[in-house]
This record gives C-alpha cells, sequence and structure tokens, in this order.
C-alpha cells in the first residue's frame, strides 16, 4: 500500500471512525482502525463489535493494500502534524511509515487480516431523515434513558417510523422524553425498533462531520444503518418490547404555565443546591397572580424559596419534581420559553417549547 492524502482529510476521518473504539476491547485488533487503499480512495472501518462505523476520503493512491492501526495513537499523531500533504505505506514486518515534509515516522500495526468482517445490511426498508432534524432529535432525547441496564429496552431510544413521520422516545420510568420528527417520503408499513443509547449519542457527535443534509437510515431484523455522505455506521438493536408509554402521557390539564427557560433554570440552580439531600425534591406552587414559587424543604444546609414571573391559564396548582430532571429538559430544549402543564401533584408534569415543535418531556412527581 503507497498513497498520498492531505492531513486535514485524513484527521477528519480518523477522528469519525475512532468514535467506535473502546477502552476496554479484549481483543487487540478492536483497538486498531483498517486503513484500505483502493481505487482513488483511502478507506477508514472500526468496530468494538456492538457498532461499526466506516467512511473515505479521496487519496492518490500508488498502490492498494490494507493494514490496521493503532487508533489512539494514529488519531493523536496526525491531529499533530501541519495542513499539508501526506504520505502513507506499509513497510515489511508490518509497519506504517508515515511521511510528511518534515518527519518520518514508523507505526507497528496488526494485520487487516485479523480485522472482523462488517456485517452488510439489506437496503430495502429505507428511511431519509435532515441531519439536522435527527441531531436534534438525539439532543432532545437520549438524557432521559436509563443508565441501568438491568432492563435493557429502557437504555435504547424507541424509534417508530410510520406514514406520519419519526418518533423517537426515551425513558428510564422516571421521566419520558418523546420527540417527532419529518421523514423524505411516506411509509406504507410501521417500522419500530430500539436503539442503543450509546449508538445515538456516538452518530449524533458524527453527524454535523458528513458535509450533507440528509441521513439515509436502513432497519433490518436486529441491526440498523445510518449513511451520511461517505460515513456509515452499523448498530445492532435491543432485542424485547418497549413500554407502552403513550398510556402515561396526560391527555387534559387543569393548569398551564409559560415560563422562561432561562429565569426558570437559574432558580432550579439555586434551589436545588439545597434540594441535593432530599433526593433532589423541589415544589413549585403556581398561583393566578401570575407567579412561580420554588423551592426546598429545610435540610441540615439549609433552604430556598424563590418566585418567577409567569403567564398562567387553569387552576392555582402545585407538585413535588426531581430538580435534576427538570434542568436537564431546560439544558437541551431549544426554545427560550416553555409550557408547563399540571394536573395535580400525582399526576406526571408535561413539559413542552412553546412554539410546539413535536417535543413532549414527561416527569413524574414525588411524595409532597
Amino acid at each position: 500500500m503507497k498513497l498520498f492524502c492531505t492531513q486535514k482529510d485524513l484527521e477528519t476521518a480518523l477522528n469519525i471512525v475512532d468514535k467506535a473504539i473502546s477502552p476496554n476491547n479484549t481483543l487487540p485488533v478492536l483497538n486498531n482502525i483498517l486503513l484500505k487503499a483502493e481505487g482513488k480512495k483511502l478507506y477508514f472501518s472500526s468496530t468494538n463489535l456492538e457498532i461499526a462505523i466506516s467512511c473515505s476520503i479521496d487519496a492518490d493512491v500508488r498502490s492498494e493494500g490494507a493494514i490496521t492501526v493503532p487508533a489512539k495513537l494514529i488519531t493523536n499523531y496526525i491531529s499533530l502534524l501541519n495542513d499539508e500533504k501526506v504520505e502513507l505505506s506499509i513497510s515489511e514486518g508490518l509497519s506504517l511509515n508515515i511521511t510528511s515534509s518534515t518527519s518520518n515516522t514508523k507505526v507497528k500495526c496488526i494485520s487487516a487480516d485479523e480485522f472482523p468482517l462488517i456485517p452488510k445490511i439489506e437496503k430495502s426498508k429505507e428511511l431519509v431523515i435532515k441531519v439536522d432534524d435527527l441531531s436534534e432529535a438525539i439532543t432532545e432525547t437520549v438524557f432521559a434513558a436509563s443508565l441501568n441496564t438491568s432492563r435493557p429496552v429502557l437504555s435504547g431510544v424507541y424509534f417508530i417510523a410510520n406514514q406520519d413521520g419519526l418518533k423517537l422516545v426515551a425513558t428510564d420510568s422516571y421521566r419520558l422524553a418523546e420527540k417527532k420528527v419529518e421523514i423524505g417520503k411516506k411509509l406504507t408499513e410501521e417500522l419500530t425498533c430500539i436503539i442503543p443509547v450509546k449508538t445515538l449519542m456516538e452518530l449524533g457527535k458524527i453527524l454535523g462531520k458528513s458535509g450533507t443534509k440528509d441521513v439515509k437510515v436502513n432497519i433490518s431484523t436486529n441491526q440498523i444503518l445510518f449513511a451520511a455522505g461517505d460515513i456509515e455506521l452499523i448498530s445492532r438493536l435491543i432485542e424485547g418490547k418497549f413500554p407502552d408509554y403513550e398510556k402515561i402521557i396526560p391527555k387534559e390539564n387543569k393548569t398551564e404555565i409559560e415560563v422562561s427557560v432561562e429565569d426558570l433554570s437559574l432558580v432550579l440552580k439555586r434551589v436545588s443546591l439545597f434540594a441535593r439531600e432530599n433526593n433532589n425534591s423541589v415544589k413549585l406552587s403556581a398561583t393566578n397572580d401570575g407567579k412561580l414559587l420554588i423551592s426546598s424543604d429545610e435540610t441540615k444546609v439549609g433552604e430556598e424559596k424563590a418566585e418567577i414571573l409567569i403567564k398562567i391559564k387553569g387552576e392555582n396548582n402545585k407538585i413535588a419534581l426531581n430538580s435534576q430532571y427538570l434542568l436537564d429538559v431546560l439544558t437541551y430544549i431549544s426554545d427560550d420559553k416553555i409550557l408547563f402543564l399540571m394536573n395535580d401533584k400525582v399526576s406526571p408534569a408535561v413539559i413542552k417549547p412553546l412554539k410546539g415543535d413535536g417535543y413532549v418531556y414527561i416527569i413524574m412527581p414525588l411524595k409532597v
């Protein structure tokens, strides 16, 4: 193998595929990135056997070939070179020579024959989603999934695609996030699957580097493929049945509050300093004089009570919630104002952006 490419292209590609490298791989070759020179392209692949990421860059290929190179080493090394043309070649003894105008480096590698085969997915049932829409949907849902793997289905994000579009849903059974997204071509049948949260988090990090407006999604029996430009990510799916979550979304509410995200965040951060010893429990009390009182119980460190101005429709109402669950959604929501909906102190609270962009967030109440 011998080729020339730019440092910038090489660095970009390595940073993309590096996302599939896990720190605790038992197989040495899984700590490596597969480089394959073919035609006028240099192809990159990595996998941790849960997800696989691949991409390609243009290259002046003088002779074709393949080798696997340590991911962390080459990614860090290439980032420290100047933006210029770089020569890659394989020397005897399975080493990769990296030559630039000011340096000549040899990296010990592992044979490409030891690299696991990346699975292929039949591209039959395809969704087309705008990259920006999918990125936003990932950001607004993944944080609500469970970190506990005792119930695997809750450590994933539920994908439901049908003629009405696509929904992403995540829950840890204490809070739930649902985001609706438009798709390019209407489906005649419903497609559902549960995608590991880690997969979508890594996908979110690389979508912006794809340089394309659309991402194509193909779902098979136990795997899913995301393709954006030259980037492909394949992941296993989580088996099991996702909870019938729509039952817990309140269909009506007695109190509707319009409140500034910035104002509510600031007060919650203050009150939560005193609520940490009480499972982050904060009380929210809305009154018809246009004020929302947010308070903590008295703990060893003290207590806090604060008011913010709101617009309110309906009855006076109050509820106790986990302040961290509320702060989480305020961090990720893109609008500057939200609608905060309450029914009673034992029903879930509902948060929606004021502009209503297909996003719903639900928090289960705490005992007052």
